[in-house]
């Protein structure tokens, strides 16, 4: 890939990160979003393999419908409330924008497409897929932290860890392995976020070490 583009492509996906991260309005939330999917897309399909291919357009119809989901939950709440403050939102917006956010991570029960997408990518792009791609999305939950319903949180972390550590036990394939490997970690992440957010940080900083050191590893053998 041409060095200037594969620059630009990283630099938006890491600004992209950054405006979701630090907006404080629904809108630009939703566009750092739009544009973290938009900047991952050629560097999934950049082998020319029609596994390569099929992740691409798997990622991008799931990661549109998580976003469509958002902007949907994000105007009703305007509607309701007559502001766009994330900090600002109704009991309905956040169980739409909890489900959004859970198909986005990839939990289950939303986890289907997750080993597939990484089973078709490069080891280095399966590893932005499992750190940099979720900080985002699990930025949005720590602002919805107070409106959010604990027990469906609750729930979905801990079947996510179920099914992820079950899941795992029957893959021979190595980036199966490490990818249901990361949804039972994302279930463990949400647990902790439903009691202590400080301890969903901890937790958190720790996966992105553990999972980057392993991407790593796999890579360079």
């Amino acid at each position: 890939m041409n060095p200037i583009i594969w620059a630009t492509l990283i630099s938006s996906l890491a600004t992209s990160t950054i405006i979701t991260m630090t907006s404080n309005h629904w809108l630009l939330a939703w566009l750092g979003l739009e544009l973290n999917t938009l900047s991952i897309l050629p560097l999934i399909m950049k082998p020319h393999h029609p596994r390569a291919t099929e992740a691409t357009t798997k990622y991008f119809l799931i990661q549109a419908t998580a976003a469509a989901i958002i902007l949907f939950a994000t105007t009703t709440n305007a509607w309701h409330t007559g502001q766009w403050t994330i900090t600002h939102t109704t009991p309905t917006t956040a169980t739409l924008i909890t489900i959004a956010i859970m198909l986005k991570l990839g939990l289950a029960p939303t986890h289907l497409w997750y080993p597939g997408v990484l089973q078709g990518s490069t080891l280095y792009t399966a590893l932005i897929i499992s750190t940099w791609q979720k900080i985002a999305p699990l930025t949005l939950l720590y602002l919805t932290h107070n409106h959010l319903n604990h027990t469906i949180l609750l729930l979905i972390g801990l079947l996510s860890a179920a099914v992820g550590g079950m899941a795992g036990l029957n893959q021979t394939q190595t980036r199966k392995i490490m990818a249901f490997s990361s949804i039972a970690h994302m279930g463990w992440l949400i647990t902790a976020m439903t009691m202590t957010p400080s301890l969903a940080t901890l937790m958190m900083i720790i996966y992105l070490i553990m999972t980057t050191t392993m991407f790593t590893l796999l890579a360079s053998t």
